[in-house]
């Protein structure tokens, strides 16, 4: 396919899954100017690379793994220190959820103190209604571990969150 004959695909493209893209970038990232640019250059490398779309149906969740990709290239340019493991820091905590007023900045804080392995599924299920499967496609890894990770991820904001709402500060 020319140019010329993707160009009115990738407008339409735009204008579809903008919005979705932009959430899920300033989720991974916490910033609005990082998910800006994580968009456009998302919406870049389409461009570059639209012959790899096999699947139209599927171009959703191909400009989500772009995105993705993109984010941990820049992370793993910006610096090279690694995350704690899970494992060291999920405890026990009780499922019930605390009745208490998190917004959306406390929320964003927390996500970010995530490793990226677990913050994106939890992003992509929760805020962007993403299956298991799309998921696991999405990330290449089994469901089994999505479903972990989601498990583990949500432990570590429970434990996190309730952290919040007892302190008078963060």
């Amino acid at each position: 396919m020319s140019q010329r004959q993707c160009e009115p695909l990738l407008t339409r493209l735009v204008d579809q899954h903008y919005a979705s893209l932009y959430r899920y970038a300033y989720r991974l990232s916490g910033s609005s100017a990082e998910a800006d640019d994580l968009t456009q250059q998302t919406f870049l490398a389409a461009a570059v690379k639209w012959d790899q779309l096999r699947e139209p149906n599927r171009a959703k969740s191909w400009l989500f793994t772009i995105l993705r990709n993109q984010y941990l290239k820049n992370v793993r340019r910006e610096s090279a220190v690694g995350w704690e493991s899970l494992d060291n820091v999920v405890d026990s905590v009780g499922e019930a959820i605390l009745d208490a007023d998190i917004d959306s900045e406390q929320l964003q804080r927390v996500l970010n103190e995530l490793p990226e392995e677990f913050r994106s599924p939890l992003i992509l299920f929760y805020f962007e209604e993403f299956s298991y499967a799309e998921i696991a496609d999405q990330l290449g890894v089994a469901l089994g571990t999505v479903m972990s990770r989601l498990s583990r991820g949500k432990a570590f904001l429970r434990r996190r969150l309730v952290g919040y709402a007892t302190s008078d500060t963060p």
